[in-house]
């Protein structure tokens, strides 16, 4: 194909298996910075936290680490403030009809107790991949499955009947604020 500046596009189709798993993470990245800029809120991803053992290190340009280990398990993807009130998610993606519970650990469970223990607000972000359906689901709701339901997947009927449906947004992307505000401050 040839571009209008000259550019010479190659189509050949190649599959690019980068990033996989990355979409509902992505649109959150991009939602959050879009609530960053605006003066919305204040949320981050939180890094994984590993240990480097060995790096192949040709040159500065092109070091790759070819040995690592989770130093501790981490805890949620998500973090920050909103309207003076701390806020911790887990975002997960699933092809199924079912969000496995293997899926998310029980370390992770026990983190989101804490969070509401102390008053903040915390969630899930579940994405149907299949479906084109994304839910946000009070924790308070999941530990109330885990604790009554003998499954080891929530059923998406779960979610349409406890959770909120996310609207798919341009600007924010995932726009997951519009529902904190309708649960925690009447708007």
């Amino acid at each position: 194909m040839k571009h209008p500046c000259g550019i010479v596009k190659n189509n050949s189709k190649m599959v690019n298996y980068a990033n996989r798993g990355m979409g509902l993470e992505g649109d959150i990245n991009l939602s959050n910075a879009y609530y960053l800029v605006h003066d919305k809120a204040i949320i981050h991803k939180k890094p994984t936290p590993i240990t480097i053992q060995k790096v192949d290190y040709p040159s500065r340009l092109e070091a790759v680490i070819k040995e690592a280990y989770f130093k501790t398990p981490s805890t949620t993807d998500y973090n920050g403030i909103y309207k003076g009130r701390y806020i911790d998610f887990e975002a997960k993606e699933t092809k199924n009809t079912s969000f496995p519970l293997a899926n998310i650990h029980i370390h992770q469970i026990e983190h989101l107790k804490k969070v509401v223990k102390h008053g903040g607000i915390a969630f899930i972000i579940i994405r149907f991949t299949q479906l084109g359906k994304t839910f946000y689901l009070k924790a308070e709701d999941l530990f109330s499955f885990i604790e009554t339901q003998k499954r080891k997947s929530i059923p998406l009927s779960y979610f349409e009947e406890k959770g909120h449906l996310i609207k798919d947004c341009f600007h924010p992307r995932v726009c997951y604020l519009d529902i904190i505000d309708t649960l925690y401050f009447g708007g």
